[in-house]
């Protein structure tokens, strides 16, 4: 199978290229502090764990593409309350940061545009950057 352009200027996640060395020593006795992955590390909160075991539907569909609105008013609401006018018309709901981060290099960069950003960063802003066929400049 023959990979388009774009795929081959995609950089190999940094992250995840390091996430064998901590296997290894997780094997070796050593306890690893995973600050990289983004897997959550702090008890569920009861009532979720509690709605997740008592959920009884047959299919778990998609919920809106943006979010539910719900969800969007709160995030709104929470930057008015700090003076910062926002619309819950101009709030997505990502499935997590690296889906936001994409999304925003997308929306404020054409193909070709420069992106300053200071160093030290996230290091996969960089496959993000190729994504969207931006250059990052520290």
């Amino acid at each position: 199978m023959d990979i388009s352009n774009r795929g081959q200027k995609i950089q190999p996640s940094p992250i995840r290229k390091l996430k064998p060395y901590a296997d290894q020593a997780q094997e070796r006795g050593i306890h690893v502090y995973f600050i990289n992955i983004g897997q959550p590390d702090i008890p569920t909160p009861q009532p979720v764990l509690d709605a997740f075991h008592s959920f009884d539907e047959k299919v778990l569909s998609y919920g809106p593409a943006q979010g539910f609105l719900e969800l969007r008013q709160a995030i709104a609401d929470y930057f008015v309350s700090y003076n910062i006018p926002l619309d819950s018309e101009n709030v997505i709901i990502t499935l997590g940061g690296s889906e936001a981060i994409h999304f925003s290099f997308c929306v404020v960069a054409d193909p070709g545009d420069e992106i300053i950003i200071p160093e030290p960063f996230y290091t996969n802003y960089n496959g993000y950057a190729s994504y969207a066929d931006v250059k990052i400049s520290p």
